[in-house]
């Protein structure tokens, strides 16, 4: 049995969430007293995670709290096909290692989030490569065409005499038949994913289960105030970003998107976060409370150390390649090394003091080569003309002989 109230699952599953597809159904299941199965599906067409992705793992996170299971799916099955949500053409199938390869980062990029002992990860090849062809039939053959061209996306393709595969159409089916093989009684998703959603109701009535609730959570606007969330834009902040990176993107922010980005991304109580933002009406200034926001979000992608002196290295003046003028030059040797370690070309050079003062700096992200950020393992080999910068102030044009 589970010890938190209707009431107050209610609240919290409803914090920052745009739409319940049903809500009085959900209420039904919580009094049911039993763990929901908690479904949201990731395909891994990408290495790394951003906090865009993380809205959604939030969520998962809130529904384990209320002492529910929560499966995570990876769709490695759905990833080969390519989701056409959104998209203006046929998306590029990715190849089952790209898929693979993707997947086990997002493994490791998840549980910084979601409690690992209470979290289920599937794959949707599991039950995916053992259809049949009869099988696919059998499954295509629950909805039309017509219904197919409602949705947005491809009614503006086929407007616009853009090509549509049929496989395409396969996706929300596909989609919609993982969760009669996971009998979810929730889904998560994006506004953005609503008739794929729909699409699972609709299967698992035909499969004679309870349709599952879906509840779909709002696209995180990225950090130019206007557009979603994305790295192909550069205007996300990434689950891997380094800690001063993390902390100094959260900075820049635009100020209408606070509330957003707090309700969306923070784990502070709904009162906690309301008077944060009534303190900016009395005058606070809008950077001391995202400093809090981007403590937070150090501590939990890099861990408290890190979120403590994240702000050293935030606001690097090589940060996205803007490189000054006027550097210094230093001449480094390789003694006869092909290679060199960044921990010792920065001793080297004179930009930190010793090998305890590297380790710091790149512990805290605060390194860059030619205006981007390196970590540990990074090389320098003979011959190179590099501009490396440690720390906020120390930067030299560094040739390697």
């Amino acid at each position: 049995m589970l010890s938190v109230s209707v009431e107050e699952s209610m609240a919290l599953i409803k914090r920052g969430s745009e739409e319940i597809i049903q809500e009085e159904a959900l209420r039904e299941k919580l009094n049911e007293g039993r763990p929901l199965r908690v479904k949201a599906g990731f395909d891994p067409t990408a290495p790394d995670l951003h906090l865009g992705h993380t809205v959604l793992i939030n969520k998962l996170r809130q529904f384990q709290e209320l002492g529910h299971q929560v499966i995570f799916l990876i769709g490695d099955f759905t990833g080969m096909i390519g989701d056409p949500t959104g998209k203006s053409a046929t998306r590029p199938p990715l190849s089952h290692e790209d898929v693979a390869r993707n997947a086990e980062t997002y493994k490791e990029q998840v549980f910084k989030i979601l409690d690992p002992a209470k979290t289920e990860v599937r794959f949707n090849s599991e039950w995916m490569d053992r259809l049949t062809a009869a099988d696919m039939i059998r499954l295509a053959g629950q909805l039309t065409v017509a219904r197919m061209l409602e949705r947005d996306d491809f009614q503006k393709r086929y407007g616009n005499e853009q090509p549509i595969s049929i496989h395409e159409f396969l996706y929300p089916l596909v989609q919609g038949y993982d969760s009669i093989a996971l009998e979810a009684d929730v889904e998560l998703g994006g506004t953005d994913q609503k008739f794929n959603l729909l699409m699972g109701r609709m299967l698992q009535k035909n499969a004679k289960q309870d349709p599952q609730t879906i509840i779909t959570m709002p696209i995180l606007e990225g950090l130019d105030g206007v557009q979603k969330m994305s790295k192909s834009l550069d205007n996300y902040i990434g689950v891997n970003d380094l800690p001063g990176e993390m902390y100094s993107k959260t900075l820049s922010i635009p100020d209408h998107l606070i509330q957003r980005y707090f309700e969306l991304l923070s784990f502070r109580s709904a009162t906690e976060v309301d008077e944060l933002l009534a303190s900016i009406q009395s005058g606070r200034n809008p950077q001391d409370v995202k400093k809090l926001l981007a403590e937070e979000l150090v501590a939990r992608f890099h861990g408290e150390a890190a979120a403590l002196t994240a702000h050293k290295s935030a606001g690097n003046v090589t940060r996205h390649g803007e490189i000054p003028e006027n550097v210094p030059e230093v001449i480094v040797d390789t003694e006869g090394n092909e290679a060199l370690l960044v921990a010792s070309l920065l001793r080297m050079a004179g930009l930190v003091k010793n090998g305890a003062a590297a380790r710091d700096v790149l512990s805290r992200g605060a390194v860059y080569v030619d205006g981007m950020q390196v970590q540990a393992d990074y090389m320098f080999r003979a011959g190179e003309d590099k501009v490396v910068q440690a720390g906020k102030k120390k930067i030299a044009r560094v040739k390697i002989k």
